[in-house]
């Protein structure tokens, strides 16, 4: 269950704890423009509110998906505009899923190599092996 408690005036590291997010990930993400650069306090330091709570777990469950860097940035691009439509969010994430089902094809296939190779294996205490010389091969 999500929490939707408004948050004012988190530190970085508050950030990090309640998102589960490393700091240098949450800084890294300001580098490169994913997340907004946060207001910051006579003395300097950030403050990050609930909008940058809600936007790094965007961004934190995009990448758990798979979604790469620029995946993610055009997805943001289309919510900050304001204008996303689920057809253009559909639009974009189908050729994401598309490789993922590639991958997982591609995965099954070096299984069932793989596991060929093993079972040709005696297993016995001797110098030849068939998994050696498949991967020699």
């Amino acid at each position: 269950m999500t929490e939707h408690v408004p948050v004012k005036g988190l530190q970085r590291s508050q950030l990090s704890n309640r998102t589960g997010c490393n700091i240098e990930t949450i800084r890294y993400y300001e580098n490169i423009g994913l997340m907004p650069e946060p207001p910051r306090t006579s003395k300097g330091y950030r403050l990050y509110d609930e909008t940058h709570v809600r936007r790094l777990r965007f961004v934190l469950r995009s990448r758990e998906l798979g979604f790469g860097i620029n995946e993610i940035r055009g997805l943001l691009d289309l919510v900050d505009r304001k204008c996303q439509t689920c057809a253009e969010i559909q639009e974009r994430t189908k050729p994401h899923l598309a490789e993922i089902r590639a991958k997982i094809s591609d995965l099954r296939r070096i299984e069932r190599l793989l596991a060929r190779t093993i079972a040709q294996c005696s297993g016995e205490d001797v110098p030849e092996c068939p998994i050696l010389d498949a991967l020699a091969a």
